[in-house]
């Protein structure tokens, strides 16, 4: 797989035999809200906008390809546009297929998309933690655009309609525009929020859609609860890390022979995502497996908890707790903290994600120190775990 920065240009040449364009803009589907990136024509590239391509996408179903238009730097260009089966978009400008090219691109980009979430799945937590950090700092980055441009148009509202203007015409025309202003940028910034998020109802169906391939060959009955069709939209990093988190830990509970049955669940209260798993295994999963502890620390990495309960005899389930909304800074600088060098240097372990263990072999120390320190910095920052420790840490660390 071509890294990222070369991806463009490769797909582009990869796909050039079966359609010929001029230039290629993708929006992959992955855990941070989405890259978009391209080659060929710089001017359709650059003008192409997120929220275009987000539009596109939700005007076709996945796993389809159809010729649309679209303006970009003030002209109508002709386009091939492709939607893989895990929603993410293709976008080949001044595109001359023939059907079977359709086709054949379709398939190339089903192909590509997969490989683009599969890395970014299997990617290490610290790319999910960072995620959510620049997800919190584009949502506040929106909602103070937001109250500013709010405040500015409401105020050239209220002097317009002021009894001191006698030009009822010119104030008539001027509230009008103003009034179609403030709904258009409201109308911008609801897209560009519901352009980062995902409905739970989709995806759960991805994830289903995702989990189809495994079981195909395996004799093995995954029951799924639908999340409730009311729920709250999930943040596209919730959503991504979610489905990865699933799938890992469905693959690890059928791993024991003694399953046969797995149920996964998905509900919503507004504040947050609750995953439910249970398998009718023999409750012998291993706690020390790897691949659990790495489930664990991409729940970690978004700010979740999650609790693992065997009981043998009757299977394993596995709950996992996932808030909705990224972090916040705290208003606290990692300075203030007072924290002891070694402290610090423990903070810093835990924001990377190792264990205990892991933490007293770096620096040379025993676990029981390594947990004397935790409990001090937890003390001194505020938090009361190692998920909060993490966000807090990493927040600030962006305003030091």
């Amino acid at each position: 797989m071509a890294p990222p920065a070369v991806l463009p240009d490769r797909l582009s040449h990869l796909l050039a035999p079966f359609a010929p364009h001029d230039a290629l803009v993708i929006l992959t589907a992955d855990v941070d809200g989405g890259h978009r990136r391209g080659a060929g024509d710089e001017s359709f590239v650059r003008g192409v906008s997120y929220l275009d391509l987000d539009e596109r996408r939700r005007a076709i179903r996945s796993g389809s390809a159809r010729r649309d238009q679209l303006d970009v730097a003030g002209r109508t260009v002709p386009i091939l546009l492709a939607v893989s089966r895990n929603g993410a978009v293709l976008v080949l400008a001044g595109a001359r297929p023939d059907p079977h090219g359709e086709a054949t691109v379709l398939d190339l980009w089903n192909i590509v998309s997969l490989r683009i979430q599969e890395l970014a799945d299997h990617a290490p937590p610290d790319y999910l933690r960072h995620a959510r950090y620049s997800s919190g700092e584009r949502m506040e980055a929106l909602a103070e655009l937001g109250a500013e441009y709010s405040t500015t148009l409401e105020t050239v509202l209220a002097s317009i309609r002021s009894s001191r203007l006698d030009n009822g015409a010119a104030r008539q025309a001027a509230t009008a525009i103003a009034t179609e202003g403030l709904v258009h940028l409201r109308t911008a910034s609801d897209r560009a929020r519901t352009a980062t998020e995902e409905p739970v109802t989709t995806a759960f169906d991805r994830l289903r859609d995702d989990l189809r391939p495994l079981m195909r060959y395996r004799e093995i009955d995954v029951q799924f609860v639908d999340p409730p069709v009311d729920g709250r939209p999930l943040p596209s990093e919730v959503a991504h890390g979610a489905r990865a988190v699933v799938r890992g830990a469905i693959l690890v509970m059928i791993d024991d022979p003694d399953v046969s049955r797995v149920r996964a669940q998905w509900d919503c209260d507004g504040t947050n995502l609750i995953i439910g798993l249970r398998d009718d295994g023999d409750g012998g999963l291993s706690t020390d497996s790897s691949r659990l502890h790495l489930i664990t620390d991409r729940v970690h990495a978004l700010r979740g908890r999650i609790d693992v309960d065997m009981t043998p005899g009757w299977g394993t389930e596995i709950s996992v707790v996932v808030p909705l909304d990224p972090p916040h800074a705290r208003g606290m600088r990692p300075t203030t903290w007072s924290l002891g060098e070694r402290e610090s240097d423990v903070l810093a372990q835990i924001a990377s994600g190792a264990h205990n263990r892991e933490i007293a072999a770096d620096l040379g120390i025993s676990e029981n120190t390594v947990k004397f320190h935790i409990a001090n910095l937890y003390r001194k920052m505020g938090v009361s775990n190692r998920a909060e420790a993490t966000a807090t840490y990493l927040s600030q660390m962006r305003f030091a």
